[in-house]
């Protein structure tokens, strides 16, 4: 049970607030996201329910330096994600996996945000899974991304929209 927000989170919000679009921030310790952290590897685009929520590869961000860490570390966490994400638009790559820490999840308000840490964790666990089975696995194509991530965040979205 939360009692109120994760310390981390508040440093964390207080420099994302710099990008509008952004409304709610999750983080967990959920097993198979965790585990590519701990690997220092970004969960791979492999299938297509990856691509219906993220538009590319899950990132794993750089490791924070002994000084970032003895500094302002909640900060600095927030400051490599964002480094990360670099022009990428965040609500296309709505999760990153901190090196050696966990997954972080946002979206435009706390229920996306809440829903794209499940999905996230969902495809780390099947690309886990898909990468055991074949270990030369490539990526999923880009036109088979294109597809499934733009016909539910595309301007033209028509898939799963109410």
């Amino acid at each position: 049970m939360v009692i109120g927000p994760h310390r981390i989170l508040l440093r964390i919000w207080c420099f994302i607030n710099v990008i509008p679009q952004i409304g709610g921030i999750v983080h967990t310790h959920s097993t198979h996201a965790t585990a590519w952290a701990q690997a220092g590897l970004p969960i791979p685009a492999l299938g297509t329910t990856h691509a219906d929520y993220f538009f590319g590869d899950i990132p794993c961000t750089r490791p924070l330096s002994a000084e970032e860490v003895a500094g302002e570390y909640e900060l600095n966490t927030g400051k490599v994600i964002v480094e990360t994400l670099g022009d990428n638009d965040p609500l296309h790559t709505p999760g990153a996996v901190v090196y050696q820490h966990g997954p972080f999840a946002w979206g435009k308000d706390a229920h996306d945000a809440v829903h794209n840490a499940v999905v996230m964790e969902e495809v780390a666990k099947m690309a886990w899974i898909a990468c055991g089975i074949n270990p030369r696995l490539r990526p999923l194509d880009g036109y088979l991304m294109n597809k499934h991530f733009r016909r539910k965040h595309g301007p033209n979205a028509y898939y799963g929209q109410t």
